[in-house]
């Protein structure tokens, strides 16, 4: 009995669920990008991940404005303040995407004014797609504050299986286009934010409880906020408009390919940001400095260990995971050598992406603002000058570096201005707690081998 409550134990811990959850959309989602290159053309697939690049910045946009400061404000608040949380952040949102269908109805005819395939799109139907979306976002945002990682799952399931099952039959009827997959991209999201409302995740009920005060103490945290979280995706729509309108859509595909298998690195990142976020608030909310700080310590320290491992097993066999994903036709491009720097850059990301999240925790989302402008202008003059240089789109990859260093130098400054921080030490208590948790594990599998044996 006591290794069955030890496993349950795992499956209850947020942290888990959060990586679980992850993971298991992380593997869909590659699949799901494996089908894509396989079936379109090279430029096709250059388009559309031109527009989903573009779309996802827009939609990061609101989640940015809105995803801390619900979490910061919502979690752990008594039940009136919850729905006044609630319902002022589906105000702001819906504020948000009517902003965005104004602005569409003037982009939409200056779409005449370019021939980019990826761009007419855009123009045309972005605020379409941010609507259909946004019962989906709210839901998402509502159950990771109250920390159900498994309906989060469950929701992200429902869109990926929607979107991918269709897919493979567009593929089986031969019926597969860039038009019909951009139209099942924009019909799976409005599904699953039909599903989701039927269920009753998204608080949508909350509206009523809207109130100004909470409506502007959400806006003005989050349009400081929103800093950390557009900053991994700012900088790939800059990358991306460099390498669509200076290389073309061909580049891009490649490009991407290496890009998208990044996600073997966003997964833990984002599972351990989501579960760690309402952690790290609740131990600043009760003054537990100490205690934050070394959980932040933690985390870094955890995460940098394990994509230095998967970094260097991706640099080993960069070839054939180039061909699992994208084909044969792939693997003779610049996309292994373009996936070899990206992964080797990405050692670096839990630190940049802890800090900043802590400094939101500690009530200074306004440094992770103005850092966002920084690192946006190292990259823009990084990516600009290497292409007028080079024409190579390897020197997009390893400007990449320049934007992250400077993230970790200004982030740390006022971090360890509030908690002395000594930076190779986080990497120290990482080892120590990694240590500590395989030898959990082996206690555990020690367990169960006993239990198999009796």
């Amino acid at each position: 009995m006591s290794f069955i409550k030890k496993v349950q134990s795992y499956f209850g811990n947020i942290h888990f669920q959060s990586l679980f959850g992850n993971g298991v959309m992380a593997v869909i989602s590659m699949v799901t990008i494996a089908i894509l290159y396989r079936s379109l053309s090279i430029n096709d697939i250059g388009v559309y991940m031109f527009l989903m690049t573009i779309l996802v910045l827009v939609d990061t946009l609101k989640s940015g404005f809105l995803t801390v400061a619900f979490i910061k404000f919502y979690a752990g608040s008594d039940e009136d303040r919850a729905k006044e949380v609630a319902g002022s952040a589906w105000s702001l949102a819906i504020a948000i995407t009517a902003a965005l269908i104004v602005i569409n109805v003037v982009t939409y005819f200056l779409s005449s004014y370019t021939d980019n395939a990826g761009m007419v799109l855009f123009l045309k139907y972005f605020s379409i797609i941010s609507l259909f979306t946004l019962p989906f976002f709210m839901g998402s945002i509502v159950v990771q504050s109250e920390k159900r990682f498994d309906r989060l799952l469950q929701m992200r399931l429902i869109y990926q299986l929607l979107f991918t099952g269709v897919i493979i039959l567009l593929i089986f009827l031969k019926r597969a286009t860039l038009n019909s997959v951009i139209l099942t991209y924009a019909l799976s999201n409005l599904a699953a934010s039909l599903i989701v409302l039927f269920l009753g995740w998204t608080k949508i009920e909350t509206l009523k409880s809207t109130t100004s005060k909470t409506f502007w103490e959400i806006f003005h945290f989050g349009k400081y906020s929103m800093g950390t979280s557009i900053s991994a995706n700012l900088f790939a729509v800059t990358d991306t408009f460099f390498i669509n309108f200076f290389l073309g859509p061909a580049a891009l595909a490649i490009y991407n390919l290496g890009g998208k298998l990044l996600q073997v690195v966003e997964m833990p990142l984002l599972s351990f940001a989501a579960s760690g976020m309402p952690g790290l608030s609740g131990y600043y909310n009760n003054n537990q400095k100490l205690e934050m700080m070394h959980l932040m310590k933690k985390m870094v320290g955890m995460l940098s260990l394990g994509i230095i491992v998967i970094a260097v097993l991706s640099v080993i066999f960069a070839e054939p995971i180039i061909a699992l994903i994208g084909g044969a036709k792939y693997v003779h491009t610049e996309a292994p050598q373009l996936f070899r720097i990206l992964m080797s850059i990405t050692i670096l990301y839990p630190a940049d992406r802890f800090f900043a999240l802590t400094l939101d925790v500690i009530h200074k989302p306004k440094i992770n603002f103005y850092k966002i402008l920084v690192m946006l202008l190292v990259n823009l003059i990084a990516d600009y000058v290497g292409l007028r240089i080079f024409k190579s789109v390897y020197v997009i990859a390893i400007a990449n570096l320049f934007p992250v260093l400077v993230a970790i130098i200004i982030t740390y400054i006022p971090l360890n201005k509030y908690s002395k921080l000594n930076f190779w030490n986080i990497y120290v208590i990482g080892f120590n707690e990694s240590i500590l948790f395989i030898k959990q594990l082996h206690h555990t599998i020690t367990i169960k081998n006993k239990v198999a044996n009796n």
